[in-house]
């Protein structure tokens, strides 16, 4: 790749859903490596409904790496970004296009900047999680320009250094992120549990109770509960590996009446675990409340579960 070779341009473009979790993820054994202190699982959604489109683009004359989200730049200099960005730049691999008389060595990629694009089609910073689909998208897009020949679980161990969430917006269907024991991180990735089409007649509603951006972050809100809530290390170590085998035979059963339970009581419970923190964490509003109720009373009507609620 040489200097007078022509200022070309290459592109890639991706699309990953954001995902709901029913196994909660809440706390951090490793806040660099982004390591929870327990299993999750979670549920992914439409693309075509909530997701995030990102296009990379590789150029010789980009003199450094910049990023757009919803068409506002933001800064890349943050250490996530930069993890990501480091990881797939490693295993990069030649790339040629002859139509447009583009050829690049792998070790090319270290020196040509990036510049990336990202839009979601939901709320940013509300509880939808748009930072897992947002760091699953750029991983996933990264890789795809870069010809990175990693397998899924290799990419969402990837994308969870970017956000812990994200490694499981890189399969779709239901999808557990094992916690992994090793303390460099490697055995801490995203496996999926069934895939879309196990439970096609499963319908998720989204309920915007507030587009307005969380007063706490999910980093910070962690961060305090792992330093100062009794209760996360009681849920971490006893409730959640147990419940996790429970979800686990109720998705590969299609047990609607034991995923709700389930799902129902992890959710209370990680709102509980936010009140235990100091000081107290709240997410929910009067209308998570009463909807909440509204949930309870109709099951309690109908004799058996019809549906649940998931404040998140």
């Amino acid at each position: 790749m040489g200097a007078t070779e022509p200022q070309w341009v290459l592109m890639a473009t991706g699309r990953s859903p954001t995902n709901i979790a029913v196994i909660k993820y809440w706390g951090k054994r490793d806040e660099a490596l982004i390591l929870p202190v327990n299993d999750s699982i979670s549920v992914t959604l439409d693309p075509d409904h909530l997701s995030a489109t990102t296009t990379v683009a590789a150029s010789p004359s980009f003199p450094s790496d910049r990023m757009w989200l919803n068409g506002k730049e933001i800064a890349l200099s943050g250490g996530r970004f930069q993890s990501c960005l480091r990881e797939i730049r490693k295993r990069a691999r030649d790339v040629e296009d002859e139509k447009k008389g583009i050829k690049i060595k792998k070790e090319d990629w270290e020196k040509l900047h990036v510049h990336i694009a990202s839009y979601n089609n939901f709320p940013t910073a509300a509880g939808l999680a748009s930072s897992a689909a947002g760091l699953a998208c750029l991983v996933f897009t990264l890789g795809k320009l870069m010809n990175v020949n990693e397998d899924y679980g290799e990419l969402s161990s990837i994308a969870r250094q970017g956000s812990g969430s994200a490694c499981r917006s890189i399969y779709g269907g239901f999808v557990k992120w094992c916690m992994g024991k090793n303390d460099d991180g490697s055995d801490s990735m995203a496996v999926q549990l069934v895939d879309e089409s196990h439970w096609d007649d499963l319908v998720i509603i989204i309920a915007v109770v507030s587009s307005k951006q969380k007063e706490t972050s999910s980093t910070s809100g962690m961060r305090d509960t792992v330093e100062t809530s009794p209760l996360l290390q009681y849920r971490a170590q006893t409730v959640v590996p147990s419940r996790i085998l429970k979800m686990e035979d109720a998705i590969k059963n299609r047990d609607f009446e034991s995923f709700a339970r389930l799902t129902c009581a992890d959710s209370n419970q990680f709102h509980a675990v936010c009140l235990d923190t100091s000081p107290p964490i709240f997410y929910m509003n009067d209308t998570s409340h009463r909807i909440i109720s509204l949930v309870e009373k109709w099951n309690h009507s109908e004799g058996t579960p019809q549906v649940y609620s998931v404040p998140v």
